[in-house]
């Protein structure tokens, strides 16, 4: 964001794991948050109750948070008397923004906008891929080398007029249909939250999720983890998967019952690209690490390496609308952040 420089610097604190600190600020970065802000980026808070840190705590106005905060409890939030809002430097905020925050009437905001752009991309690399069986053509030509017509090993694959269905009109959820707009495939999406119309004016189809299933080539998961949530795709609905569909996930791992995957995946009718599983990380046993229909990566969908900055200029941006007295662009609200992740 291209602005003048702030009338006022809200004094502000670092709450995250020190290692983050370091991969989120380059020296650029560095340079905009002082320039925004009162604060010493040497001073990175892990634990609020640290004597170390009560005074600075005690005249913090603004937090900027990452992964590794603690949680912002009562008792944490009366060690900052002065302070009025808290800008997260990454996605959901659910892990140390707590009621009392609320209560509090402390402003919150957040990068899970930018986050939500890699993962995204991640999500239509792995669609795509699945649509042309690149993992299982690429290890069947690598086991039969030059005794293979290649055309063989996809004669049956592409992306033209696939079905892809998209579970959860989140913010990723969003990106993803957006992104696949160029490509010849049908989107199909379930979410309860939204309106046929509004699926329709993004580019999809609202279907009940057991017809998603049933129709879909593709089936890609982008709903929160929440108690109504857990085991999404359950035994009943993974069988109404047609055989040789594949199922992405980049949301959450206990959104699908691992047991009833593995089951799938070991008989070969159904492939997968897994992100995140349940649990993570998946016992060394299990059978997803070596199957050649699954492709499993380590929680990699997210921001990482250079894509961290994306995050860490979003958050200044935020922290220097709230320095400037404007409204964040992207507040994180009370009554949103239970359906969201």
């Amino acid at each position: 964001m291209s602005t003048p420089a702030p009338v006022r610097r809200p004094r502000t604190v670092l709450a995250m794991d020190p290692p983050v600190m370091q991969a989120l600020f380059d020296e650029e970065s560095l340079a905009r948050l002082t320039r925004i802000a009162d604060t010493d980026p040497a001073r990175v808070v892990r634990d609020f109750h640290d004597p170390a840190h009560a005074a600075e705590l005690g005249r913090a106005e603004a937090l900027l948070t990452g992964w590794g905060c603690p949680p912002l409890t009562s008792a944490a939030l009366e060690l900052m008397p002065r302070l009025r809002t808290v800008v997260h430097a990454a996605g959901s905020v659910k892990h140390h923004v707590t009621d009392a925050c609320w209560e509090r009437g402390i402003t919150v905001a957040s990068a899970a906008r930018a986050n939500a752009l890699p993962v995204a991309e991640y999500t239509v690399a792995a669609i795509l891929f699945a649509g042309k069986g690149v993992l299982g053509a690429a290890l069947a030509y690598r086991a039969a080398r030059d005794r293979v017509n290649p055309l063989d090993l996809v004669a049956d694959r592409g992306n033209y007029r696939r079905t892809v269905g998209v579970v959860g009109a989140s913010r990723i959820g969003r990106r993803v249909i957006e992104l696949l707009r160029p490509y010849d495939l049908r989107i199909l999406l379930y979410d309860p939250y939204v309106r046929p119309e509004d699926a329709e004016a993004m580019g999809a189809r609202s279907v009940p999720l057991d017809e998603l299933a049933a129709a879909c080539d593709v089936i890609t998961l982008h709903a929160p983890e929440l108690p109504a949530t857990r085991h999404l795709l359950d035994r009943r609905r993974l069988a109404l998967l047609p055989d040789g569909a594949t199922v992405v996930n980049t949301a959450r791992g206990s959104l699908i019952d691992t047991e009833a995957l593995t089951a799938e995946l070991v008989s070969g009718r159904l492939h997968a690209v897994l992100d995140v599983t349940d649990p993570e990380v998946l016992p060394g046993s299990s059978p997803l690490y070596d199957l050649p229909n699954v492709l499993l990566t380590p929680h990699m969908a997210g921001s990482l390496g250079n894509e961290l900055g994306r995050m860490t200029h979003t958050a200044l941006d935020e922290l220097e609308r709230h320095a400037r007295g404007l409204p964040f662009a992207d507040p994180v609200r009370a009554e949103t952040l239970l359906h969201s992740a």
